[in-house]
């Protein structure tokens, strides 16, 4: 069938599959389908083909999920597959050529719009999961991928749909006429074609620009353990975990010292990820804040090699101080799932998670439904141990090199890397770095880290920042500006390892300019609703 056709296809564009050249061709069958319907059931023959063709594409992409949940893994499909049915809706009526008076360019471009609005909207709906937008086949060509900082990966998806569009469209006057090409209907090819010229060569100058930026220079060790885990389970020990860190880090550092005795090579920071230590934070309301011994120990001994500021994932508990002057955690307070940074003198800032993950980090209506307690122990391998609290700022966390220039380091955890408008609310003028970290150890050696990777190199490209992050199982990296990666791997090429990896990141001064870090998604967003408007005005 053409509509599990475009579904195969969507799905092979991504990673593991990185079919890239099939994201220009992907849709043209389902279009097709579509454009063909007729009658006064047409609108719920299109859903319906459109969302089979949408669990198919996103049954295969998210698959990596039936790791921890299977039945999760089919929900999810279920539930995303009905932003594509609602375009295959619109393809069979409003969109549908033969029952619009708009032209070929215009209703492409519709089509174009109305696909990367539906995007943006699986991107926000129940807090949204908005991975793999047609765009982010554009991973590994960077050519192509500048452009996101325009209007974000929503707009290249409008280039993509559009492209895509035109063919059918042309292909299918060619049928009317007999199989003979007119001047006229070649016109919108070459325009689509010219769309497509004008992006690279667009993305070849921003490169060129990129490159050329005056930068600060930030030196970062990442450290990443490969710890297993069972779902939320991890499967060392406490002591191991510490020891790891502890050991791996040294290691890291005694060799940089050694090859480098003039300390030109020092790191500025050293980075760990997401929860690394087992240990907690308490933090009262007022600022002061103590630490779990265990993570003490862990830390004193890592600072024996020298200076630097400590970046890691922590969890973060509400405290209060008692008549002693100790610090206790509150009753039924607060829980966060936080980045720490410590600075050689041991201050403390934090960042608070915001956007949380349902049924990872917080379970809506878990009070008044217990029964979703039990789901949670069942495919977490752990207790429910109540929900983190989301954050409330936006302000980037000052964190200075060895030099004194202070950077902005703009914090996300876990997935908030592949969430554009949350990234966005961080920019500031002067040097900034995106920090995140992350543990995708949940999903064992699955596609998921290197799918999650693939979403949040975006985010340097967009807001023109660089990005440092660091993960338990991979992928640990930095990425420029233009999204070229430095990637921790084993001698394999694999991510899944045990080691350290020393990147040198050229921060901008300032950063170049991107319309997208200005306006976000609206223009977007404005353009779904306009173009949904204007086909509906220009029905036959």
């Amino acid at each position: 069938m053409a509509v599990v056709a475009s579904g195969l296809m969507t799905a092979a564009v991504f990673v593991p599959f990185d079919q890239t050249w099939l994201v220009w061709v992907s849709l043209v069958p389902m279009l097709a389908v579509m454009w063909s319907l007729e009658g006064r059931r047409a609108g719920w023959k299109g859903f319906g083909l459109g969302w089979l063709a949408g669990v198919v594409a996103f049954g295969i992409q998210f698959s990596w999920l039936s790791v921890v949940s299977p039945l999760g893994a089919v929900v999810l499909a279920i539930y995303l597959a009905v932003y594509p049915a609602i375009f295959g809706w619109f393809c069979a009526t409003w969109g549908n050529p033969s029952k619009s008076r708009l032209g070929c360019l215009s209703l492409a471009l519709v089509h174009g719009a109305v696909w990367a609005g539906l995007e943006l909207l699986r991107g926000w709906v129940f807090t949204g999961f908005g991975w793999n937008g047609l765009g982010v086949a554009f991973h590994e060509t960077p050519v192509m991928a500048q452009a996101t900082d325009l209007f974000g990966v929503s707009g290249l998806s409008v280039l993509i749909v559009f492209v895509q569009s035109v063919l059918v469209q042309s292909m299918s006057r060619m049928v009317s006429n007999r199989g003979v090409w007119r001047v006229a209907d070649l016109r919108p090819i070459a325009v689509a074609l010219l769309a497509i010229g004008v992006c690279a060569v667009y993305g070849v100058l921003r490169i060129r620009i990129e490159k050329n930026r005056e930068c600060i220079s930030l030196k970062a060790l990442l450290v990443q353990i490969n710890i297993p885990q069972d779902a939320a389970r991890v499967l060392w020990e406490p002591l191991a975990v510490h020891m790891a860190y502890e050991e791996e880090t040294l290691k890291a550092l005694e060799s940089i010292k050694a090859a480098d005795p003039s300390g030109a090579n020092w790191p500025d920071w050293v980075v760990w990820p997401e929860s690394a230590l087992t240990g907690r934070i308490l933090r009262t309301n007022d600022g002061d804040w103590g630490m779990w011994q265990e993570n003490i120990e862990t830390i004193s001994q890592v600072r024996k090699a020298g200076s630097f500021h400590l970046i890691h994932g922590t969890n973060e508990l509400e405290a209060e101080t008692i008549e002693d002057g100790q610090l206790v955690m509150k009753p039924r307070g607060r829980a966060w799932n936080s980045i720490a940074v410590m600075s050689p003198k041991d201050e403390l800032q934090t960042y608070r998670k915001k956007h949380l993950v349902i049924f990872g980090e917080t379970i809506p209506f878990v009070e008044s439904i217990p029964w979703l307690k039990k789901i949670y122990a069942q495919q977490a391998g752990v207790e429910y141990g109540g929900s983190f609290t989301p954050g409330d700022s936006f302000e980037p966390l000052p964190v200075p090199n060895l030099a004194g220039e202070v950077i902005g380091a703009m914090p996300s955890v876990c997935f908030e890397d592949t969430v554009p408008r949350l990234t966005r609310k961080f920019v500031r003028p002067g040097p900034q770095v995106i920090v995140n970290v992350t543990n995708d150890g949940w999903f064992k050696e699955s596609p998921a880290a290197a799918q999650h990777f693939a979403n949040a190199k975006f985010r340097a490209i967009e807001l023109r920042r660089p990005m440092i992050r660091c993960a338990n199982s991979g992928v640990s990296a930095a990425v420029d500006t233009t999204g070229k990666a430095q990637v921790l791997v084993d001698a394999k090429g694999s991510h899944f390892t045990r080691g350290s990896l020393r990147v040198d990141v050229a921060v901008p001064k300032s950063a170049s300019f991107s319309l997208y870090a200005l306006i976000g998604d609206w223009a977007v967003a404005l353009g779904a609703l306009l173009a949904f408007g204007w086909t509906g005005r220009k029905r036959r």
